[in-house]
């Protein structure tokens, strides 16, 4: 498999996969489990050609691809999840509700007693717009992000991690995507949320509840700067 970029056969593949998962991804998307994907739910749709197709991608390891990201590994169960929410965010005077997010125990304590700091200090909340990811679902979230990424393995690699590298599915150091009220989340402009004052809070007093910055501008791990992405390291004595 060319990592550089799918030959057309590979793209082909990919895009039946894509099409073969859609109906059971959008029903429990819909039902706001996506994010506890199993493999076997995962697997179940695909026939076996496209399981082996799949497991190529489970087999490959971030260090190959130039970027020095950790391997965490993939937790043979999940941790003890409670859900977040219900949120919403208000764009245009409309409210819209958020997918369904679940966080560790711990980690989402630590959050709202953050929010409830940051919500005296400037009257704002930020929600989480993405928290625990199963690696199964993280391996989804990489190949449906792969063709909007020129069908490069590569540089994908650069904005979604492969299962096993991510903070998302590795609950000792949990990750948190923020998104603020109005939906300004910095995916697509990350300089949009770098501006917010709530990440201007954050950066002074994220630390302080356990939370630190996973992917400052010029990280070594060859990722592109992610001002909404967090991770809880527990908080300090």
């Amino acid at each position: 498999m060319d990592v550089g970029r799918l030959s057309p056969d590979d793209a082909a593949a990919l895009h039946a996969i894509l099409q073969a998962l859609e109906p059971s991804l959008t029903a429990k998307q819909r039902g706001g489990t996506a994010a506890l994907l199993t493999w076997e739910e995962l697997y179940e749709p695909l026939s076996p050609p496209q399981r082996a197709f799949l497991d190529a991608f489970r087999a490959l390891k971030a260090a190959s691809l130039g970027a020095t990201a950790h391997f965490f590994g993939e937790p043979s169960a999940p941790p003890d999840l409670v859900p977040v929410g219900p949120q919403e965010i208000v764009k245009e005077g409309v409210a819209k509700p958020l997918d369904p997010q679940y966080l560790p125990r711990e980690a989402l304590s630590a959050y709202q007693r953050m929010m409830d700091a940051m919500e005296a200090d400037l009257g704002t909340r930020l929600r989480v717009e993405s928290g625990y990811r199963s690696p199964a679902y993280q391996l989804y979230l990489f190949l449906f992000y792969l063709p909007k990424h020129g069908d490069s393995i590569t540089e994908t690699n650069r904005f979604v991690a492969l299962p096993g590298h991510s903070e998302h599915g590795y609950p000792p150091r949990q990750a948190v995507d923020f998104i603020n009220e109005a939906g300004i989340n910095g995916e697509d402009h990350p300089e949009e949320f770098e501006a917010l004052p709530e990440y201007r809070w954050l950066e002074e007093h994220a630390a302080r509840f356990g939370f630190a910055l996973s992917y400052p501008r010029g990280n070594p791990h060859g990722t592109a700067f992610e001002p909404w992405h967090w991770h809880f390291e527990g908080e300090k004595e």
